[in-house]
């Protein structure tokens, strides 16, 4: 999946080679494109066990479309995400990725602004990123409503 930016559609972030380690562990590929950058971490790993589910916080983000006051924040191994809301119905989405969480001094780490509109583009990321990370035999995949 592209997330592309409102602003400049030459600032992209692509989540791909989705692959699922357990039931509730993804590991997947972000790769960031503006300008002169191209930046990518391999085997980012989110899972429904993390402080906060990546689709969960961004379902709480478009929820909240008429705005917020300061900075939200979210992160994993080698991913950290803020949202920003600002005039005129605009979310800043600040995607920092770094390839070595665990040594960042002998490591990169690199920064991209993705600007959605806060009401129905932020809705439809939500729901792509939201199936980005459900598996295909997931029960509401199969059948369209979740088990009993």
């Amino acid at each position: 999946m592209i997330i592309h930016s409102q602003k400049n559609p030459d600032v992209s972030v692509r989540l791909t080679n989705r692959r699922f380690a357990e039931e509730y562990e993804t590991l997947f590929t972000i790769e960031a494109r503006a300008e002169g950058l191209r930046a990518e971490v391999r085997d980012a790993l989110a899972s429904r066990w993390d402080r906060e589910y990546l689709p969960d916080f961004i379902d709480g983000l478009a929820s909240d479309f008429r705005g917020w006051a300061g900075r939200r924040t979210w992160h994993i191994n080698h991913l950290a995400l803020a949202a920003t809301f600002h005039s005129g119905g605009h979310v800043a989405l600040t995607w920092t990725l770094r390839p070595n969480d665990l040594f960042p001094d002998d490591s990169w780490e690199t920064s991209t602004t993705t600007w959605l509109e806060a009401g129905e583009q932020l809705t439809a990321v939500a729901a792509d990123i939201r199936a980005f990370f459900t598996r295909d035999d997931h029960p509401t995949r199969r059948n369209g409503h979740g088990s009993s």
